[in-house]
């Protein structure tokens, strides 16, 4: 079993990636400061409140995204950096930009003219989106915020999860993953898994061989954690075999890649710095690290 090396992988941050990612390294991998995670999200901080200028690096353009308020809020939490100004800023302008039903869209039409991924296209009508509203959603919940659009999100959300069907995809199933993992209502919650866990086996959106090639979504990606609620769906077994995978993979010069399209240089560039953390932070609280 290859073991991870942290040293290699510092070295590839901080020659080769933003200083958001390098900032949590530091903090996550090195004891820095919790401030400075959070000055680096706030610089990506638009005046509405919300963030934008490819902090999430498949929409390159200036104007607030929610993915890139999910990546916002999810960085702030990991990095115990959480801060209550950029948190109200954010949950304000999901309020005002909200559909007619609650949530948060997939992509805002802001995009449009920029430079992005190919799948990231405003829907028709701008429906609430699962992925983005359960993602937003989910880490909101984890820390016991309080907001009128978590509260029009969260009814959302029952609705999505518990008239889930086949249809389902994968993103999708990461947003409703994030809002039963965090959500108060535990009993509910894990009700209502039965039947998305169910669509998560039987729809094929998980695969459990850790040797297969291109784009695919493994016990990792629904379940990162011990405590993860869809972590019972995978024997122990088969988790270490992908963690085994994971450990593995780090590339030459220290960091580490991902399966999903590089539609451009920059955004390639951002995401390994992205998911080189992500592999650190997994394979820690995992026990490998």
């Amino acid at each position: 079993m290859r073991e991870p090396d942290i040293d290699a992988a510092e070295k590839f941050i901080g020659a080769q990636t933003r200083v958001l990612d390098r900032r949590r390294f530091e903090r996550l991998f090195r004891d820095g400061p919790a401030r400075a995670v959070r000055d680096a999200v706030a610089a990506y901080r638009n005046s509405d409140g919300g963030f934008g200028h490819a902090l999430e690096p498949d929409g390159r353009c200036p104007h607030t995204q929610p993915a890139a308020i999910a990546m916002a809020l999810r960085t702030l939490d990991e990095a115990g950096a959480w801060d209550a100004e950029l948190v109200a800023g954010a949950c304000g302008w999901l309020e005002r930009n909200a559909p007619g039903e609650g949530g948060a869209t997939f992509v805002d039409p802001g995009v449009e003219g920029w430079p992005h991924a190919p799948w990231w296209v405003p829907e028709p009508g701008l429906p609430a989106s699962p992925v983005s509203t359960g993602q937003i959603a989910g880490v909101l919940h984890s820390r016991a915020t309080t907001h009128p659009w978590l509260d029009r999100a969260t009814d959302v959300m029952w609705s999505r999860v518990e008239n889930a069907g086949p249809g389902v995809n994968a993103y999708e199933m990461f947003g409703m993953l994030a809002f039963l993992q965090h959500v108060p209502d535990v009993e509910r919650a894990n009700k209502a898994f039965r039947t998305v866990g169910a669509l998560l086996l039987d729809g094929g959106l998980v695969e459990l061989d850790p040797d297969a090639s291109g784009e695919v979504h493994g016990p990792l990606d629904y379940a990162p954690r011990p405590d993860s609620i869809a972590r019972e769906l995978f024997g122990d077994a088969v988790v270490a075999a992908h963690l085994d995978r994971l450990a593995a993979a780090q590339q030459d010069d220290g960091g580490w890649n991902f399966d999903f399209l590089a539609w451009s240089p920059v955004a390639e560039a951002e995401w390994r710095g992205s998911v080189t953390v992500d592999a650190l932070r997994l394979l820690r609280v995992n026990g490998r690290l």
